[in-house]
């Protein structure tokens, strides 16, 4: 039964970025027992941490699945792989970026998950796609809506 809905952050700043959002939001559709409910529009934001590197393309989804957190997770992970993303270091340039921001309304502290996501709430360019399309959303941790925690870092 499709009846948890997850938030995904999706980012890129190599390559032909709206192709890789595109191709990752294609990707997305094609898994089994999910759909995705609502896409916001494409943000452009200039990269942290490293700094010295191209600026991203940035969206949220929501989707709506039969899985378990850690079994989607596996899922992005693997979407990542497909799209020739490699994992070497946190702040590197990327082909594309899958995040699962919240899950179902779950915390999770997990070695190999954490939901919500850690920093989402200090994240403009997490937080502005991410109002778009849940503005009412509420941080199940922070308590307060996505369009209040925007404002805080406005």
């Amino acid at each position: 039964m499709i009846d948890k809905v997850a938030y995904i952050a999706l980012g890129t700043n190599l390559g032909d970025k709206r192709r890789n959002l595109n191709k990752a939001l294609q990707f997305i559709s094609f898994i089994r027992n999910t759909i995705i409910t609502k896409v916001s529009s494409i943000y452009r934001t200039s990269a942290e941490g490293m700094r010295n590197q191209p600026n991203f393309l940035n969206a949220v989804i929501e989707v709506r699945t039969a899985m378990s957190s850690k079994t989607f997770l596996k899922t992005l992970l693997k979407t990542e792989k497909q799209m020739s993303r490699k994992r070497r270091l946190g702040w590197e340039p990327r082909i594309i970026d899958l995040d699962i921001l919240l899950y179902n309304n779950e915390v999770i502290r997990s070695r190999d998950l954490v939901i919500p996501h850690p920093r989402m709430h200090k994240r403009r360019f997490v937080l502005e796609p991410l109002s778009e399309i849940a503005p009412n959303l509420v941080h199940p941790v922070l308590k307060k809506q996505m369009k209040v925690l925007l404002n805080k870092t406005l």
